[in-house]
């Protein structure tokens, strides 16, 4: 959630941000005018409580009970406006960083640099499920069959592939101190509001089961993030990095028609997950380091990429600043996003109350969060795929993963 404090002491300012991200702005005049009703009437019940107490004191029973009746009437009124104030925040994303592109859409996202020189091929290349079912590696017919549309086998050196690309991610992020974690897939809906995880149309993207109340998760990000809920974190300790590893579950409801072959785009895959629990002041640079273990990661498969920074009419709902690192696939002869990197700054962290306490003994405050993609499993493989198929169907398997997946081709 956003700083109360900001939008009471200015409220234009938070307009003209929002709307950067299409967001109407008429939801900051109806959050201010809920929580100046709320807050006229907290101070009238309080002021009652304490005219009660002294009627208490001085025994004027019949007097303190007329102030009761007022108390008991406003606490409903109270409670309904707090209930209110609180859907009204939740309309309200975080703040694009004020070093964010202002654009549209991923059409207008400026590319930040380019990295390796595009596969090129003496042969035309095939698209990675035409290379994929021959050599049996993914078959999302079957699937379609036993689940539906947008899921998939993975079978033979496309599963060790998968967990080639884990032991890598964990072998490098662990050397750059970040714990492991297995986080749960499931998660209760305090914390998932609290995450910003279902405000705006995100609610849509989420698989609900009503009967125990519980939502799956999109992303590890989403379950890692609450592991300090509550927490009051010490600052010599920070940042605190984790890596986590989890299958995640997404509706896919705004791509109708949109990558709907293969397992570009489907609602459930395997993800590697960085998440950092940072100091305010050290979160930019905590975000660029984040970034650079994303291109480390890409750089160990050799696979070209670039990096692009997200405008304000791309952003996520949660996201100060965000950028993404997109692979070159060669059969659709353009790039395609693989990594995300997003900060979040305090709004993910009041929504758990997520904080530490400074060092200097000076007050406790709210932790900064950030989360950036290890490895989106399924879109790896399609890049490993495209980038290292042969004249023959067979693919090369990258160099850093042979002693993993134990062979250095795939072939029939």
């Amino acid at each position: 959630m956003l700083d109360i404090k900001i939008l009471r002491d200015e409220p234009e300012m938070v307009k003209e941000k929002i709307s950067l991200k299409r967001v109407k702005t008429e939801v900051v005049d109806e959050f201010l005018e809920a929580d100046k009703k709320w807050r006229e009437l907290v101070l009238k019940r309080d002021e009652a409580k304490a005219k009660q107490k002294i009627l208490g004191e001085e025994k004027k029973i019949e007097e303190a009970k007329k102030i009761k009746t007022i108390i008991q009437e406003l606490e409903p009124q109270i409670e309904e406006l707090a209930l209110k104030r609180d859907i009204l925040l939740e309309k309200i994303p975080n703040l694009p960083d004020d070093s964010v592109t202002v654009g549209r859409d991923d059409s207008e996202n400026p590319v930040l640099k380019e990295v390796g020189e595009k596969t090129k091929f003496d042969f035309e290349p095939k698209d990675y499920m035409e290379i994929a079912e021959k050599l049996n590696l993914i078959d999302t017919k079957q699937a379609g069959k036993i689940v539906g549309s947008r899921f998939g086998y993975l079978f033979n050196e496309a599963v060790l592939l998968e967990f080639g690309l884990v032991r890598l991610a964990f072998d490098t992020l662990l050397k750059e101190g970040f714990s492991p974690v297995v986080p749960p897939v499931m998660i209760r809906e305090e914390f998932y509001r609290g995450m910003g995880r279902l405000a705006g149309d995100q609610k849509d993207e989420r698989y609900y089961l009503k009967n125990d109340d519980l939502f799956l998760v999109g992303s590890a990000e989403h379950t890692i993030g609450p592991i300090h809920a509550g927490d009051i974190l010490e600052e010599k300790d920070l940042p605190k990095r984790y890596v986590g590893f989890s299958t995640c579950f997404r509706r896919e409801a705004g791509s109708y028609g949109k990558d709907t072959k293969g397992i570009l785009r489907v609602h459930q895959f395997d993800k590697i997950e960085m998440f950092s629990f940072s100091l305010p002041e050290k979160s930019k640079e905590e975000h660029k380091f984040l970034l650079s273990m994303q291109e480390e990661l890409v750089l160990k498969l050799k696979l070209p990429y670039r990096v692009v920074e997200i405008c304000t009419g791309d952003m996520g709902w949660t996201d100060a600043k965000a950028y993404d690192v997109e692979t070159w696939m060669p059969s659709q002869n353009k790039y395609r996003e693989t990594n995300s990197c997003s900060n979040t700054t305090d709004f993910q962290s009041r929504g758990i109350s997520a904080r530490y306490k400074k060092a200097d003994g000076s007050g406790v405050e709210y932790l900064h969060m950030l989360n950036a993609t290890g490895f989106a499993i399924g879109r790896m493989i399609i890049a490993i795929i495209e980038n290292y198929q042969t004249k023959d169907g067979f693919v090369k398997v990258p160099e850093v993963l042979q002693p993993y997946v134990g062979k250095e081709i795939i072939s029939r």
